[in-house]
């Protein structure tokens, strides 16, 4: 179990949430008395005198503004956002390429709602039209993700457990 990775979902007081904590930092939160655990998971680190439970997800004692966190905006997020998919066929690849819906040449911007994943033919084929003009509709229409969506992104799939204190949208959508 590493201890560094991220796999504690933070509350905050009035169950939020706010982001992930390493098991370390979790654990600290909890015994410091800083922070309580809502759900544990069927972890447990040893020490020489006792087991300490490994919380999956903790509830901060004190109310904290939550950080309004923006996703950046990049070729590995827009991937992740399309699952890993053509928005045009539908392929699944991680040799995919990231398409302007509205092409830059007509004025079309580096913008989460511009941008989406294409396999090389489908973007090729497609060229510098509008996706209507090629005959070509997008499976779905590109939008920004959610606040939490980077939480699904750097986790192949959530804990169960975290499911009831996560949007409905972020733990349905980004989960693949």
């Amino acid at each position: 179990m590493n201890l560094n990775a991220p796999r504690i979902l933070v509350l905050n007081a009035g169950y939020e949430p706010l982001g992930l904590t390493t098991i370390r930092r979790g654990v600290i939160l909890v015994q410091n008395e800083t922070a309580d655990a809502v759900t544990l998971s069927q972890h447990f680190l040893r020490t020489p005198s006792r087991r300490v439970p490994v919380p999956s997800v903790i509830r901060l004692r004190r109310m904290i503004r939550r950080p309004l966190g923006r996703l950046a905006l990049n070729r590995r997020n827009v991937l992740r956002r399309d699952g890993f998919t053509c928005q045009y066929c539908g392929k699944r690849s991680s040799h995919l390429t990231i398409d302007h819906v509205l092409p830059r040449s007509r004025g079309g911007s580096d913008t989460w709602d511009n941008l989406v994943a294409a396999c090389h033919a489908c973007n090729t084929r497609k060229g510098d039209r509008t996706p209507e003009e090629a005959g070509m509709p997008l499976l779905r229409k590109p939008a920004a993700p959610g606040y939490l969506a980077w939480i699904t992104f750097e986790l192949r799939e959530i804990p169960e457990e975290w499911v009831p204190f996560l949007p409905v949208t972020t733990s349905r959508i980004y989960a693949d």
